[in-house]
């Protein structure tokens, strides 16, 4: 906030130093012209401040400026009353030059998380279920929040015909992390160097552990699996997208009978006042996070078979539903793609949120790849 409100103080001296050059000629001319401009101003603070998009925003009874303001707090521009359940967003589509898309929903920059002052034991804990329909694309019990609106028939993509077959010979699954270095609330003896706020390089409490659990149960189910550990978000965060993208191109060249990549992720949930959220549930017993599946689409970018893609993720999303009625939150549809656009069969599945436990990451885990491991054995 500091620094945003430093850039927005310096924008204004700016525009205000330039207004009073107007008799230094032609050129203090024009800048007069540009600083008297409501369009030149709300540009430059645009350009300092985050490009976001002002069209149809609830906030239009505020002045240009006032919005942007407002938009670079998390806090104000969070789910209002509670979490923002929308999961996390890229920080660009991979292969383009496009500037970041913070939606308004969006309640953090994911690699830049306020620092977590909460003990483990005041993290509030929600079990996140539709109460309704309203406000999702639904059919046999499996919930879609359709964020683009994109035409959908889940019933149909529930019965669709898959179109991928797990070959007898070679690898089936690759499981690997955008950003790897996400990691959950320490707790007990499960804690780690932090590389940041619930992020670390230590992947034995990071998503890259909860990868392993993945892969261990489809092995022990009779799939052939590739782990990619790498971390493709440290020491850089920006790009994480254009470096895994070209990982798994690489995967798919050397391993052709790869039909399935799963790109494991974390969650993170604020609420406006700075509360930190779990999804969380218990099934037979045992404390669990939710999982939730994030799908993209052919909204923004090209991306022919994303529906391939959104049916295996309604298959897995029914099969969770019959095994662990409370284990899955709804399906996320997005704008953007995350790489899912190189296989018929891709998923991001994010376990957890950054509020949960490693031990609550885990035990989901186990979960979802036996949901996952049924409906992909049944393309064999």
């Amino acid at each position: 906030m500091l620094r945003r409100g430093t850039a927005l103080f310096l924008t204004t001296v700016t525009v205000w130093v330039l207004s009073l050059t107007a008799d230094m000629g032609a050129a203090a001319q024009t800048f007069q012209t540009l600083a008297e401009s409501p369009a030149f101003v709300s540009a430059a603070l645009r350009a300092e401040l985050g490009n976001l998009p002002l069209e149809d925003d609830p906030m239009n009874g505020l002045e240009g400026w006032q919005r942007l303001i407002l938009r670079q707090s998390p806090a104000l521009m969070a789910f209002e009353g509670g979490p923002d359940l929308s999961g996390e967003q890229p920080e660009q589509e991979p292969g383009t030059t496009q500037a970041p898309s913070m939606e308004p929903d969006d309640p953090e920059d994911p690699h830049q998380l306020p620092e977590v002052t909460t003990a483990p034991e005041d993290i509030v804990g929600k079990t996140l279920l539709p109460v309704s329909a309203d406000g999702y694309d639904a059919a046999q019990g499996v919930y879609i929040e359709n964020r683009p609106g994109l035409p959908l028939d889940v019933a149909a993509l529930a019965s669709a015909q898959l179109e991928l077959t797990l070959p007898e010979e070679g690898p089936q699954v690759l499981i690997m992390h955008t950003h790897g270095s996400e990691a959950y609330t320490p707790d007990g003896e499960d804690v780690y160097t932090p590389s940041g706020e619930c992020r670390t390089t230590d992947k034995t409490h990071s998503v890259v552990r909860v990868g392993e659990e993945i892969a261990q149960v489809l092995t022990e189910m009779g799939l052939s699996v590739i782990h990619d550990t790498e971390l493709y978000d440290y020491p850089e965060y920006n790009g994480s997208y254009d470096r895994s993208l070209a990982a798994v191109e690489t995967y798919l060249e050397r391993y052709p009978t790869i039909q399935v990549v799963m790109d494991v992720h974390r969650d993170a949930l604020i609420g406006e006042d700075g509360t930190i959220y779990k999804p969380i549930t218990t099934i037979n017993g045992e404390k669990c996070a939710q999982v939730m599946l994030v799908m993209g689409s052919d909204a923004k970018y090209t991306h022919p078979e994303w529906q391939q893609n959104l049916s295996l993720a309604v298959k897995i999303q029914k099969e969770m539903n019959t095994l662990w009625p409370t284990l899955a939150r709804p399906i996320g549809l997005r704008e953007n793609r995350y790489n899912q656009q190189l296989t018929t069969g891709s998923l991001l599945v994010e376990v957890g949120s950054h509020g949960n436990t490693l031990q609550e990451a885990l035990a989901a885990a186990r979960m979802f790849a036996r949901a996952a491991g049924a409906v992909l054995l049944e393309q064999e």
